[in-house]
């Protein structure tokens, strides 16, 4: 299964020890599913998980999240951005997720917020699921 995890998604793993995208997240860790990356994307995801507020939340340092953005990396497969879509989506990041998404031909495209991704969904014909729907169907 070839995923790609929205921001969002990265953020409630590192949050909780509990709950689906923490198990996504291992399983990416795992070679369990195939997860998709491109650089802006881990940029985005950086960004993100480095702000203060989140560090705090999240109990970690930025060389921490640095190395476990290192060990995503690591495992993941590289998409390479041969085709912009931009803009396609109201949020530049939901595009870099969209772009990803696109680019690598994932299967999913996990993400607490499905109606950021609503509108290219005809074009685009996303696998959008939410992080628990994505478990379910990696334990089918």
């Amino acid at each position: 299964m070839r995923v790609v995890l929205d921001t969002d998604v990265l953020v409630a793993a590192l949050r909780s020890d509990r709950g689906a995208s923490r198990q996504l997240l291992l399983a990416a860790l795992r070679k369990q599913i195939v997860l998709l990356l491109s650089v802006p994307l881990v940029i985005e995801y950086e960004a993100v998980l480095t702000r203060p507020e989140q560090l705090e939340v999240i109990g970690a340092t930025s060389e921490e999240i640095g190395a476990i953005l290192d060990a995503l990396v690591a495992v993941a497969e590289p998409v390479r951005l041969s085709f912009r879509w931009r803009p396609a989506l109201a949020d530049p990041a939901d595009d870099m997720v969209l772009e990803t998404a696109v680019n690598g031909t994932a299967d999913l495209l996990v993400t607490f917020n499905r109606r950021d991704f609503a509108a290219a969904q005809p074009r685009f014909q996303l696998g959008l699921v939410s992080p628990g729907e994505a478990l379910i169907r990696l334990k089918e």
